[in-house]
């Protein structure tokens, strides 16, 4: 008998809602992330919160800072710290890439999932945006009224 395949978003255990709302995202990328046994658990179990988390580059490599996975109350004595500093995996030539459009300026690295993909390897999706300002959020939510406007307009005309 056939599994079947999961879609991706059934397997989202985190994810950052207001990072679209506080950036302008120009690019997205998937990067692995080292974590320890109880990390994995509580992620497993739906548990985190990554609103306020940002990844930084430091001697050649890639962090995830102020992520917060709570503790795995089963793992007694073996848990690890809620808001430690994860290394994120990638290659060399995506490292170079990123530090590079962060230096560039007004640009930042955020976190907009955790995920486990198909292989149940934790991923976390980055997002490189830039910050939006207050009037550009509300430009953006006139933008979105409207559009649910229209749609509804659209779908009582029949």
């Amino acid at each position: 008998m056939a599994r079947k395949k999961k879609k991706p978003d059934d397997r989202i255990a985190v994810q950052n809602r207001k990072a679209r709302h506080n950036y302008e995202i120009l690019d997205t990328l998937e990067a692995g992330l080292q974590l320890v046994g109880s990390e994995v658990k509580s992620l497993r179990a739906g548990h985190g919160n990554i609103t306020e988390a940002y990844a930084r580059e430091q001697d050649g490599e890639l962090f995830l800072i102020n992520a917060h996975i709570p503790e795995y109350v089963q793992a007694g004595s073996f848990n690890h710290e809620p808001k430690r500093v994860r290394k994120l995996l990638l290659h060399r030539r995506e490292i170079v890439r990123l530090d590079q459009e962060i230096s560039r300026g007004g640009m930042s690295v955020v976190p907009l999932s955790i995920y486990f993909n198909d292989r149940g390897k934790a991923k976390v999706k980055l997002g490189i945006g830039r910050g939006k300002k207050f009037y550009d959020k509300r430009a953006t939510s006139k933008e979105q009224d409207w559009k649910r406007d229209q749609a509804r307009l659209m779908r009582d005309k029949g």
